[in-house]
């Protein structure tokens, strides 16, 4: 890769790592302690940057320095797909990163939903997880077949079918937003929803189990973003580094 290769692959996540966080050139300027005048040049491909400014921009942006020199340009996937477990942030990440890649946002399980002409608590109790599981690979092979840039938010269960699990990462980006079990516990709890403590002494122990054994699975997907003690500007920022779409 040549040098002006390189820079102009800089320049292109500086930009839409600073536009992602609607941040102007001068308030990048203030946090990481570079000039607005070489961020100019910089994001014209125009400034040859050190190795200890491209560090505190990317210390600055919130994101590995490593992304800011990742060549993205031939990635032909066009979802970015959000996994882990309810409580990980799916919803709330998945909204506000669409909002500023100007893609569609959606939740797989809400197609399923729809698919079916009931709810998912109907599904499960009347037809069983094998139901659904098959309902969920069909849903999700009609929205790879529409081919538009889209943020999809998985449901939690998704990597534990293999198959579904194979065809999703071969078509999306897929980002495990990473969380502790205590984590989960308080987001679902700040929601109004109660449901994991009622009538269920043992319920946080289950909850650690399941993260358990599931992190592996999770953890094959492209990348994982780490969203424990952080904002959620600076989880969308992260992923949006790491998973551009085509």
């Amino acid at each position: 890769m040549q040098g002006d290769e390189v820079l102009d692959i800089v320049a292109r996540h500086v930009r839409r790592a600073r536009r992602v966080r609607q941040w102007t050139i001068r308030e990048l300027a203030e946090r990481s302690g570079v000039s607005a005048r070489f961020l100019i040049q910089l994001e014209s491909g125009r400034g040859n940057i050190s190795v200890k400014r491209l560090a505190d921009l990317a210390k600055a942006l919130e994101i590995p320095t490593a992304d800011l020199l990742r060549d993205d340009q031939k990635i032909e996937r066009r979802l970015i797909a959000l996994l882990g477990l309810r409580g990980a942030g799916k919803t709330t990440i998945g909204k506000q990163l669409a909002r500023a890649l100007h893609l569609r946002f959606i939740e797989l399980d809400r197609r399923i939903e729809k698919a079916a002409h009931m709810s998912l608590g109907e599904i499960f109790s009347l037809y069983g997880e094998e139901y659904y599981r098959r309902l969920e690979r069909e849903t999700l092979t009609r929205l790879l077949a529409e081919n538009r840039p889209t943020v999809l938010a998985t449901g939690g269960g998704i990597v534990t079918s293999p198959d579904t699990y194979t065809l999703l990462k071969k078509s999306a980006v897929t980002v495990w937003l990473r969380a502790t079990p205590e984590d989960h516990w308080n987001r679902v709890v700040r929601q109004g929803d109660r449901r994991p403590m009622a009538d269920h002494p043992e319920a946080m122990a289950d909850l650690r189990a399941l993260l358990a054994s599931r992190e592996p699975l999770y953890a094959s997907s492209d990348h994982t973003v780490n969203t424990s003690g952080r904002t959620v500007q600076a989880i969308v920022g992260e992923v949006a580094s790491k998973a551009p779409v085509a």
